[in-house]
């Protein structure tokens, strides 16, 4: 099976999107994952996006790039989140892509340093999860969009760490809206077992991000690519691989490195 890949856009040179595509295609990969940051500034960019999905550059999906998450304690932060999410949603369908990545939040809080203990339990803050995705899920259904709900690594969350947390709470939101992002790199730190771990997740896995273990791109740490890679083609597994992670040298001399190691 061959699996698209999808460099960051924010790692990559270029004044357009369709220059920065124009140099994916010439190292081996297929398209650009985009950067969807708050305070409208992604929804601003709809007639950016639409005139470059015109001119054929592929943008499969993007990352939310803020300060505050779905998951957020304050209501507020909250609330605006879950608005911001729903615009882009609906931004990366103009784009012509099929989802918006977010966790529940990114550094809110970590039951693994101190204080240790949240100021809102995992059972509330679950019950909060699943009451936003249900509503960013209702949204994304009716513009023909998906959520992918990401497991972040336990120094970066403390409610979604494994792709099983992630499927119990994506079954419970039963929204087709909603599926989950397998990232490489927490999965590195938090799956036990990461062919199997992706096996049982199975269909409900919609996107993949990646990094190695030191979170530098593939083949720049110890992570096992040709399970996650057989995993992926066992539960078959028809999306992107979009690229995560940092750099340990020019783009243009990494990224051919990261298509050889992933193609099959």
């Amino acid at each position: 099976m061959s699996f698209r890949l999808a460099a960051a856009e924010l790692t990559l040179p270029g004044e357009t999107l369709e220059e920065k595509f124009n140099l994916v295609r010439t190292v081996g990969f297929d398209g650009i994952e985009l950067s969807a940051r708050g305070d409208g500034i992604f929804g601003a960019r709809t007639d950016e996006l639409r005139r470059a999905r015109d001119a054929g550059v592929l943008m499969p999906t993007a990352v939310v790039h803020m300060d505050h998450f779905i998951g957020d304690f304050d209501a507020d932060r909250r609330r605006d989140a879950i608005e911001q999410l729903k615009i882009q949603l609906s931004t990366i369908v103009a784009a012509g892509g099929t989802g918006i990545v977010s966790p529940h939040a990114f550094g809110l809080f970590s039951r693994r340093l101190p204080p240790f203990v949240p100021p809102r339990s995992v059972e509330d803050s679950r019950a909060a999860l699943v009451e936003a995705l249900r509503e960013v899920g209702e949204h994304a259904e009716s513009v023909g969009a998906k959520v992918y709900l990401e497991p972040l690594n336990r120094f970066e969350d403390f409610v979604i760490n494994q792709l099983a947390d992630a499927v119990s709470v994506v079954e419970e939101v039963g929204s087709p809206g909603v599926m989950i992002t397998a990232d490489t790199f927490h999965m590195s730190i938090e799956e036990a077992r990461v062919g199997e771990s992706i096996r049982q997740a199975g269909s409900l896995i919609g996107h993949v991000q990646l990094g190695d273990s030191n979170r530098l791109e593939p083949g720049a740490g110890h992570y096992d690519w040709p399970e996650t890679l057989q995993a992926l083609e066992a539960i078959g597994y028809t999306g992107w691989l979009a690229m995560e992670c940092g750099l340990s040298g020019p783009v243009d001399q990494v990224l051919p490195r990261v298509a050889k190691l992933l193609s099959r």
